[in-house]
């Protein structure tokens, strides 16, 4: 693939070479410095276009990040083409980077039985009038990697659609599911459709190879587990 030119308008690049679509199509650990720093700055000047003037400013701090982190505005619009918002966009974007690597990561909860699921659950379930389900995404150490919300309904149910909750698990690659839901009622116990749906979504789990560890049915006071009773 030939170098693109640099004078050449972004968009009359083949589009495979545009840093926004290189980004959608292969992921933002394909793009070079320049290429997300040319996304930030959106367009050039009448010289260069926006990898151009990227790749201009990085040499000028020597293409460390760091450094051109610590430019400050009137440092960074010293460049022709970068003017007060383009400027403001990159200094920005280098302070969340910043902080982010300063940001400890959310420590993920670890299951080891049906009482830590309950405990995690009634944070969200605890107090509302209406069912919802959820899900717990677990990855091979029982880690919850995702909790997601699948759907919201009345006093007495609500719809579940499995193809949501396996759509889920593939996207966060988990290796098992827990399932999760209320009931307003305070009683505990599962209904026949709670059974019923317990065993489909089992079923599918089985043939998804991302088994159902556990159904957990939240009160206030109390809860129900598939797993404990031996139903799973």
């Amino acid at each position: 693939m030939n170098e693109p030119i640099e004078n050449l308008p972004i968009t009359a690049w083949a589009e495979e070479d545009r840093p926004r679509e290189k980004l959608i199509k292969m992921g933002r650990q394909q793009l070079s410095d320049a290429e997300l720093l040319a996304i930030l700055i959106g367009i050039g000047n009448a010289d260069e276009n926006a990898v151009s003037l990227s790749r201009r400013l990085l040499s000028a701090v020597d293409n460390s990040l760091s450094r051109l982190g610590q430019l400050n505005l009137a440092e960074i619009t010293r460049f022709k083409g970068i003017g007060q918002a383009k400027a403001l966009s990159i200094i920005a974007a280098l302070e969340l980077g910043r902080r982010r690597r300063d940001t400890p990561p959310p420590k993920r909860p670890r299951i080891t039985g049906s009482s830590d699921v309950y405990q995690y659950v009634l944070t969200f379930l605890q107090d509302i009038p209406h069912e919802e389900f959820w899900v717990l995404y677990l990855n091979r150490s029982n880690l919850v990697v995702k909790s997601e919300l699948i759907s919201k309904g009345g006093v007495a149910g609500t719809v579940v659609d499995t193809k949501i909750i396996f759509k889920a698990a593939i996207e966060c690659l988990a290796n098992a599911i827990i399932l999760c839901h209320n009931h307003p009622s305070g009683n505990p116990k599962p209904s026949d459709p709670d059974l019923q749906i317990t065993k489909k979504i089992r079923e599918i789990g089985k043939i998804m190879e991302i088994p159902v560890l556990d159904h957990i049915i939240c009160c206030d006071h109390d809860y129900y587990s598939f797993a404990d009773q031996g139903l799973l």
